[in-house]
């Protein structure tokens, strides 16, 4: 039993696990009550940013106990695959990991170092944020860091649209997640959306490589916040839909009541 009015979560694992549409938003202002109104507002989870950001890993540490505190999933986007940096975003509790840019190698490479072993190589710490700073049974904790913690490339080249197949057959990955705007530019059309012939082509290739492996779909909307270019992406398969970053939701909110005065 729970209480009157208590919030009864499942984790973003589970919830894709499920089959659920998840909604995400990346995190580049880097506040503590950024995160706990994104969680007020009913989104599922952030994916906090160090590949563009200045982020530093205390701030990180702050900004990973407030989306534990207020009951939304924190992932993680590292600038690339750096297994001491893992390690320690990891160590932290992140919910899981993103690649920027990712290949066959680099999602073979993000598995070793976000695994303990026998699942890949990721250093071993008792005493970490992550165990409650000392796990009861090791072995147990261990199992399940590596069942729970969510990888999930960025998939944001022609090359990699040309090689997702494997991307997707590689164990340990556990989704599929579409850069568009470097996408966009690598086919050669910057800035377009999914409704672009060549963007389209490559959400359904992913799509189909992502079912077939059992894979879940994300991708951003970017500047597209629009209830029917969102739904028609949840139509074709997109399950993690997020609302781009939340300095240019705040940017175009600020546009909007500036725009009421003109």
């Amino acid at each position: 039993m729970t209480a009157k009015g208590a919030r009864v979560t499942l984790s973003l694992r589970e919830r894709f696990a499920r089959g659920d549409a998840v909604t995400g938003i990346i995190g580049f202002i880097g506040a503590p009550m950024t995160i706990e109104i994104f969680a007020r507002a009913g989104i599922d989870f952030v994916m906090i940013d160090m590949e563009h950001c200045p982020m530093d890993m205390d701030r990180l540490a702050h900004l990973i106990r407030a989306a534990d505190a207020a009951g939304i999933a924190p992932l993680v986007r590292v600038p690339e695959v750096d297994a001491g940096l893992i390690k320690r975003v990891l160590n932290l509790a992140a919910a899981g990991i993103v690649i920027p840019h990712g290949t066959r190698a680099s999602c073979e490479a993000l598995v070793r170092a976000a695994r303990y072993a026998p699942e890949g190589d990721r250093g071993a710490c008792p005493i970490v944020r992550a165990t409650r700073y000392w796990p009861d049974d090791w072995n147990a904790y261990a199992a399940k860091a590596n069942r729970d913690v969510m990888l999930l490339p960025l998939i944001e080249d022609k090359e990699s649209i040309d090689d997702i197949e494997a991307i997707a057959a590689t164990p340990g990955i556990d989704g599929l997640f579409i850069g568009p705007y470097d996408l966009s530019i690598s086919v050669g059309a910057p800035g377009a959306d999914f409704n672009h012939p060549a963007m389209s082509a490559a959400l359904d290739r992913v799509g189909l490589a992502g079912r077939a492996h059992r894979k879940h779909i994300g991708t951003t909307i970017g500047d597209r916040q629009e209830r029917d270019y969102s739904r028609g992406l949840v139509a074709r398969g997109v399950q993690g839909l997020v609302f781009a970053t939340d300095a240019l939701v705040l940017l175009q909110a600020c546009q909007r009541m500036v725009s009421f005065t003109r």
